[in-house]
């Protein structure tokens, strides 16, 4: 009678043949999936609210929509060559662009000075940046029919304040004209723009260390010196949200030209997403088409500038 020896240790956690078997995973099918399960609802969400509509206005861009919104079988692309034959259209993308260019670069200049002041200590600092909020905290609408109420040639306090002063012989009709009117809901975009295009730029320089201005005092460097080699640069990431924010914000801008014009007289003061709403009244297939139209356009600005600002290469 023969006698085996117990395993060793080393055999012990051993299979047959000799093989270690694989250890069991103790991970959850939950767990597999990582962060999908917590970012899901996110994911939903944007293809609820952001890619669905799309799909559904280019859907509706091929369709025979009538007023009454009773759909008459597909119009193929009839809506994009009709929209492409209005007589107005060159003029309104044309001032579209201009809007957009004149509105974002005012924008960005102020702010970048505003927010250079705000990043000093002076006294009152504080009550001027809660002060800055107001035009953010306000309606925009509300803001444009104010100014529309200022601008007004019958009881305008403009008017007024400057036929007391002699400075105008009669009342002006300030958005009567795409003249005056362009400059000023140019000015009233600016406005309330800046809030929130500061404090973006407020909270990059706050990033910037002290220690590096500090190195550069020690180099010798002058204050456009120091400005224009360490602020701006560090502040890129910054101004470049604030572009890009601006630019698609600006873009889309409707209350504040419907508000004080309606776009009027004719499509004189129309940018593109006012000529869309308009078009909506008499066809309602040309004005998703318009809306497809303006989708492209936005995004072919952003790209062009984020290729011009090498947004993703290091200085």
């Amino acid at each position: 009678m023969s006698l085996k020896a117990p395993p060793s240790p080393a055999d012990a956690g051993r299979g047959r043949g000799g093989r270690t078997p694989r250890p069991v995973s103790r991970r959850s099918g939950l767990a597999r999936l990582g962060p999908l399960p917590w970012i899901a609802p996110v994911i939903l969400l944007i293809l609820f609210v952001v890619v669905w509509p799309v799909v559904e206005l280019i859907r509706t861009s091929f369709l025979n929509i009538s007023i009454s919104g009773k759909v008459r079988g597909s119009a193929g692309t009839d809506k994009y060559k009709k929209l492409f034959e209005e007589t107005d259209l060159g003029a309104v993308l044309v001032w579209t662009v201009i809007w957009t260019i004149v509105v974002v670069a005012c924008t960005m200049l102020i702010s970048l000075a505003l927010a250079q002041l705000f990043n000093q200590k002076f006294p009152g600092r504080t009550v001027t940046r809660w002060a800055l909020i107001a035009p953010w905290a306000a309606s925009v609408l509300m803001t444009a029919i104010g100014f529309k109420w200022m601008l007004n040639q019958t009881a305008g306090v403009l008017n007024t304040v400057m036929m007391d002063l002699g400075l105008i012989d009669k009342p002006e009709d300030w958005l009567g004209t795409a003249s005056t009117a362009w400059p000023w809901m140019m000015a009233v975009a600016v406005f309330v723009s800046l809030p929130f295009t500061t404090y973006t730029l407020l909270a990059g320089l706050q990033t910037i260390p002290g220690e590096v201005y500090e190195a550069s005092r020690i180099d010798g460097a002058g204050t456009w010196q120091t400005y224009r080699h360490i602020t701006l640069p560090m502040l890129r990431p910054a101004f470049l949200i604030g572009v890009v924010i601006n630019l698609i914000n600006v873009f889309n801008s409707f209350p504040i030209i419907w508000a004080m014009t309606q776009g009027g007289p004719g499509y004189d003061t129309s940018t593109s997403m006012v000529f869309m709403y308009k078009l909506k009244e008499t066809d309602i297939g040309e004005s998703a088409a318009m809306s497809v139209v303006n989708f492209l356009l936005v995004v072919v600005l952003v790209l062009i500038f984020l290729k011009v600002s090498r947004w993703n290469e290091e200085d």
